[in-house]
């Protein structure tokens, strides 16, 4: 996802309505995909040590939960939903039911 469809995605009532909770009342992937938009709006040279460690995590987020696709109503689901958190939308890639 764009840093801009992302920021626009966290605004919704369903990216709100997902995820584990953090401790203060917002979600961990809801939490990570603000961290990813700034990211994204760096430039690479301005990149930390912190920010690679974030995406790195985030990429390990994606692969293992990607692996996990409902059997049916993928396109509505928590599923697909906690992953556009983490700033990856699955339907761009695959088919959604």
């Amino acid at each position: 996802m764009t840093p801009g469809e992302l920021q626009k995605w966290l605004k919704t009532e369903e990216s709100k309505g997902v995820g584990q909770d953090s401790g203060d009342g917002e979600a961990i992937g809801h939490k990570s995909g603000s961290h990813i938009v700034t990211i994204k709006n760096k430039r690479k040279d301005d990149l930390s040590v912190g920010d690679y460690d974030h995406m790195n995590k985030v990429i390990g987020y994606i692969r293992r939960h990607t692996a996990q696709k409902p059997k049916s109503d993928s396109k509505y689901s928590d599923w697909r939903y906690s992953l556009m958190n983490w700033g990856h939308d699955p339907c761009k890639d695959m088919t959604c039911d």
